[in-house]
């Protein structure tokens, strides 16, 4: 069955995608579109809105809640993963709902962040009381361990409590930590099926080849013409351009990362398209100076994602 008839995220490449904005710091659905469109022709097998990337936590929940509907609108379920995880409880509650009303089950869900020092039985706790609270078996609730950003690590004690609680509700896992030996490694391992994505494109070749769904990525906001070129050599079963191809990916995603990620890529972003409202973003993110932009594009150059890219992966 493909996975339009199961419902089921797709293998491969995923892209955290970026929010555009108004000059006065209105969401732009009109332009988030078409940029997912652009994503999707290009090597991106689907997409994450209302994520890190896409400034999330910087919205309101009714600005949220009118991007879930756009997006809901646009696109078939089983290419879409909605952020919903908020500080407040009853926020990642209204969010989770609205987006099973509106058709999509697939949320990426933070932990309850600002207070730190967390014991893992107060994070498994509040996962298990959303999912209770929403009691809709249609939920596919994927954990978001990002440690460096929320200082609130789904510890792998927790990740296999829900798992065991819940088995079919908690479908997966984004892991924003970098440390595929000590984190996605060791949860494909040990939990052959779950659909842990990496959280960067530097390992989606060895989450492919280990099992699992692939990578859910910032940067592929520009790198998912490589990327797309990597699930696709993996899928047609030639590891050996695979491996040379994730070799590419990989030094385009470290060149980039030396850069703050979302005013570099929204500037990418704005030199494919011409479109310079790209470069609006909400506090506390600002515009790059002229010479940043010019030093992201001239790292990134020889990987052909500057001065007009394909109209789709190779």
């Amino acid at each position: 069955m493909t996975d339009s008839e199961t419902g089921a995220l797709p293998f491969g490449a995923l892209t955290a995608a970026l929010s555009p904005f108004t000059s006065d710091g209105a969401p732009d659905t009109g332009r988030l579109l078409g940029h997912i469109d652009w994503l999707l022709a290009n090597g991106s097998d689907g997409v994450a809105v209302m994520g890190t990337t896409g400034e999330a936590n910087s919205l309101t929940v009714d600005q949220k809640l009118g991007i879930f509907e756009a997006v809901t609108q646009h696109l078939p379920a089983h290419k879409l993963m909605l952020g919903t995880g908020c500080c407040a409880r009853p926020d990642t509650l209204r969010l989770t709902r609205a987006a099973l009303d509106m058709g999509c089950p697939h949320v990426l869900m933070l932990p309850t962040f600002y207070y730190k020092n967390q014991s893992d039985d107060a994070v498994y706790g509040t996962f298990a009381d959303i999912i209770q609270a929403v009691g809709d078996d249609r939920l596919r609730v994927y954990l978001y361990h990002f440690p460096k950003m929320s200082a609130t690590p789904v510890n792998l004690p927790v990740v296999e409590r829900l798992i065991k609680h819940y088995p079919t509700v908690v479908a997966g896992l984004k892991d924003s930590s970098g440390d595929w030996d000590n984190y996605t490694s060791v949860v494909l391992r040990n939990f052959p099926g779950f659909g842990a994505f990496s959280g960067t494109e530097r390992h989606l070749l060895n989450v492919l080849k280990a099992g699992g769904p692939g990578c859910i990525s910032a940067t592929a906001n520009a790198t998912t013409p490589l990327a797309g070129r990597v699930k696709s050599l993996w899928a047609a079963g030639d590891l050996d351009a695979a491996e040379t191809a994730q070799q590419t990916l990989t030094a385009a995603r470290l060149a980039l990362q030396e850069f703050p990620a979302i005013p570099a890529l929204k500037a990418l972003t704005a030199d494919r398209t011409g479109d310079n409202a790209w470069l609006n973003m909400l506090p506390p993110f600002w515009p790059l100076p002229a010479e940043t932009i010019d030093a992201v594009k001239d790292a990134i150059r020889e990987f052909g994602l500057v001065g007009g890219v394909a109209d789709a992966a190779d």
